[in-house]
């Protein structure tokens, strides 16, 4: 009889261990995957940090570091369920809290906006929408509950040296692959050889979908030249969109390129539809789309009256530059 009962702790053992990997394993994936690891195994960064200012709770400059620190928390916590490290008291309990705050901004963000797209959870590499997220870490959350009231581990002897190695290699590791670019700068607003003027007449004649206003030639005005198949560009058209809710008055105008089938999917990542914008396809003798836009995307002008003054890279355009650039 004892030994029936030692093969059943047993068996009880190793089913609770392999539930605690399995959560460590999901942990570490969505850690790495949305934190601009290599590709194609991880997607940029960007999108998970503009979440935070679309929150509310970060601005541009601070976003980069929220976003690598909690990055770096998950790894920590996949990192001490994987190898049983300190389990119920570090690892069970930041695991809970962890996916508590998440399971409350899914419900949030599906009360606010619906369920559609991609909640991010996994970044661009496993698209999931907010409610499935919602189930992932309810499931998850109950898998941890349990396992800190049945198992406590195997009784690993871990130092002190090696439970703060763990946390700073875990943390640190988002700094050191992604560094945060400090100078945000204002350097792009000084570049003289950018002072180039745009040949609206071209848009004009060629745009579909929407006739863009002629008032695009005068004043200052955004436009912003994107491919609807370049994950770049959605990075670049969810900034923009947060930017545009955050400030309505920024007059932001997208030029599109591609198939019309794929209109409808850029929508629904990027949730831009509100933004003033046409098609504008290629043609003979010339490309209108290269011509106006180059080669490299997205194009991102800050333009007035038809000149572009700035050609900005889409990870350093800054909000509150663009809303000096607009006042000058």
């Amino acid at each position: 009889m004892g030994r029936f009962f030692f093969i059943q702790n047993m068996l009880k053992k190793i089913l609770f261990s392999f539930l605690c990997v399995l959560v460590g394993i999901v942990f570490l994936v969505s850690g790495y995957t949305k934190g601009g690891f290599p590709f194609p195994y991880s997607s940029p960064i960007e999108p998970f940090e503009y979440t935070f200012v679309d929150l509310g709770i970060a601005n541009w400059q601070t976003a980069p570091f929220i976003a690598r620190l909690l990055i770096g928390l998950e790894l920590f916590i996949g990192l001490l369920l994987v190898f049983n490290i300190k389990l119920k008291k570090i690892a069970y309990k930041l695991g809970i809290i962890t996916l508590l705050i998440f399971c409350i901004y899914l419900i949030l963000l599906i009360l606010f906006s619906g369920n559609k797209g991609n909640c991010g959870c996994f970044g661009e590499v496993f698209a999931m929408t907010p409610f499935w997220a919602l189930i992932k870490n309810i499931v998850m959350l109950i898998i941890l509950v349990i396992l800190y009231k049945f198992h406590a581990g195997w009784d690993s002897k871990t130092t002190t040296y090696f439970l703060w190695a763990t946390l700073v290699s875990a943390v640190g590791l988002p700094f050191v692959w992604n560094p945060v670019e400090l100078s945000y700068s204002e350097s792009y607003l000084n570049k003289p050889e950018e002072n180039f003027k745009l040949e609206l007449d071209t848009l004009y004649e060629h745009a579909s979908l929407n006739i863009p206003p002629k008032t695009l030639s005068k004043g200052k005005h955004i436009i912003v030249f994107m491919s609807l198949t370049c994950p770049h560009c959605r990075i670049a058209a969810n900034k923009i969109r947060i930017m545009q809710e955050r400030n309505p008055n920024i007059p932001f105008y997208f030029v599109l390129n591609g198939e019309e089938k794929n209109l409808k999917p850029f929508f629904e990542n990027t949730h831009t539809e509100n933004i003033p914008h046409c098609m504008l396809v290629g043609g003979k003798p010339i490309n209108y789309f290269i011509y106006l836009a180059g080669t490299t995307m997205p194009a991102i002008y800050m333009v007035n009256n038809s000149v572009v003054e700035h050609n900005v890279n889409y990870i350093d355009l800054d909000q509150g530059e663009i809303e000096k650039w607009l006042t000058k």
